[in-house]
């Protein structure tokens, strides 16, 4: 198989509204664990979690039932949308309730998307926190579990467990005050603090690290030790952002590790965004997606099918959708040299019939169109279905740990910045072709980093983050068009670097209190 393939456990109903509620099963669980793939069909299901929406694809028998559109509730539709719409990097044309408030930044308690986002994160916690009890060394026993089974479920138990501090690293990074629930249980969680959460995700990474398989030695789409790395040197890096305390030196040293190892710099940038992405030497860790297998609306479908519009042709693109969704800003056009992507090839925008200001959010054709995601191969085929896209999401590749390391080194983490400098310089000859775009060492500061990132990453998941870390994303210094729901953007309050707790998780829990300022 060309990538491991979600297969969701028959016998099994994972679908849970009641984040209290295990899973219900349609075997005990005596039972149907006592067959070690039935475990590893449970962590699959977890893996899923990240990116479809139920036991049916595309839809119809969805694990969360909070709105009307199951699509919304994809995990990383949801989190793509709460680290981009929110910034300089997309605006969304679509007018469904709350949707707006992303853009302009004037989403509230009730919101609908906030909402999907705190119980999707939860909803893959509760998944974890039930596989860890079903899987414990008393049970494997109880189940009959041999050596060799034994051995694969302890494998399958550290995936999990990065794949929920995964889920807790983001949950502290968007909601920031938030209980840690490690046990299915009845009773009302309690908020920790940012500093107690930090410290358990970075505690649980580290005891899993010596149990996960060497860089690419897992199946494709599973957790390996440059996952976990990588997870590790974004944690550090915005640890300051969490805790008040700098942790660069710590993401130093996991950034070493990732760049020691066997990943590499592909000469053609677009293979990590094309339905054969995942022959990309680039890509650490991916949510997989495949046209037949994996039918859904969310993941790179959503980013595909949604930036297709106006004067686009969808087939140029290998999809059949033209949703007329997602544009850019002109922030992000004016990071480059020009936008024809003649200079830097990174300039991927699509502009005929486009304009670059933005009078209107609901009108797609205002602002540049960014058809950086396509469902065509590297040899201009389509993927194996025209409605639903092949092309894997990239979480985490080699060229942010690049960036994060330049960072992390300006930012006082040891290293060393001659090594920094070849990095971005290696990234930049990529981009332009040769060595015209390179830069010297004095170049190499930190408002280069975060341009930088602009250039190389937009529109796969870190804009917000890196806003807040370097402190433009709130206040009045850095503005966008649509900033606080103001055409030319406007200053905004602190308090929006987080989102709110949901009003419905409020109403359940009377032990939470509500983020400050909502």
């Amino acid at each position: 198989m060309k990538k491991f393939i979600y297969i969701i456990l028959a016998g099994f109903i994972l679908s849970c509204t009641d984040l209290d509620l295990r899973p219900e099963f349609g075997e005990t669980a005596n039972i149907a664990f006592q067959d070690v793939k039935n475990l590893e069909r449970y962590m699959a299901k977890i893996y899923a979690a990240y990116s479809l929406t139920g036991q049916q694809g595309p839809a119809g028998d969805a694990d969360l039932a909070l709105v009307n559109d199951e699509g919304f509730t994809s995990y990383i539709r949801a989190y793509w949308k709460a680290q981009e719409l929110t910034t300089d990097e997309a605006v969304i044309a679509w007018q469904d309730a709350g949707i707006q408030d992303l853009n302009t930044h004037s989403w509230s308690s009730d919101n609908q998307f906030v909402r999907v986002l705190y119980y999707r994160l939860f909803l893959i916690i509760s998944y974890s926190n039930d596989f860890l009890e079903q899987s414990t060394n008393d049970l494997l026993t109880d189940y009959g579990y041999d050596e060799q089974k034994r051995a694969l479920a302890q494998e399958y138990r550290s995936e999990v467990r990065f794949l929920r501090a995964l889920a807790y690293w983001h949950a502290l990074d968007l909601f920031r005050n938030i209980p840690i629930v490690t046990q299915i249980t009845t009773d009302f969680p309690i908020q920790d603090s940012p500093e107690e959460v930090f410290n358990f995700i970075a505690e649980e990474l580290n005891a899993i690290e010596n149990e996960l398989p060497d860089p690419q030695q897992n199946e494709y789409g599973r957790a390996d030790k440059a996952a976990l790395w990588m997870l590790q040197a974004k944690l550090y890096l915005n640890g300051e952002v969490y805790t008040g305390n700098d942790y660069y030196a710590e993401a130093v040293a996991a950034l070493e590790k990732v760049l020691n190892g066997p990943y590499s710099i592909e000469s053609d940038y677009q293979l990590n965004f094309r339905a054969d992405n995942h022959t990309s030497n680039e890509l650490i860790f991916t949510l997989p997606s495949d046209g037949i297998q994996t039918q859904g609306y969310g993941s790179t479908t959503f980013l595909i099918n949604g930036s297709m519009g106006g004067n686009m042709v969808s087939s140029d693109y290998g999809t059949s959708g033209a949703w007329a969704g997602l544009r850019t800003t002109k922030n992000l056009v004016q990071l480059f040299p020009d936008e024809t992507g003649d200079i830097d090839n990174r300039a991927i925008f699509f502009t005929d019939g486009q304009s670059l200001e933005i009078a209107d959010l609901t009108v797609f054709n205002e602002g540049y169109a960014v058809p950086k995601y396509t469902n065509l191969t590297t040899d201009g085929e389509q993927g194996s279905n025209n409605e639903f896209a092949d092309t894997d999401y990239p979480m985490f590749r080699l060229a942010d740990a690049y960036l994060m390391y330049a960072e992390a080194v300006l930012r006082g983490g040891g290293g060393s910045e001659a090594t920094a400098l070849s990095y971005i310089n290696e990234l930049r000859a990529r981009a332009y072709g040769d060595n015209s775009g390179n830069i010297t060492a004095g170049e190499l500061t930190l408002d280069f980093i975060l341009d930088e990132r602009a250039r190389e990453l937009y529109w796969e998941g870190h804009r917000r983050a890196d806003l807040i870390r370097f402190g433009l994303y709130t206040g009045g210094e850095y503005t966008w068009p649509w900033k606080g729901n103001n055409i030319d953007g406007t200053s905004i309050s602190d308090h929006l670097e987080i989102f709110p707790i949901p009003a419905t998780d409020l109403a359940a829990n009377p032990e939470l209190d509500q983020n400050d300022g909502y």
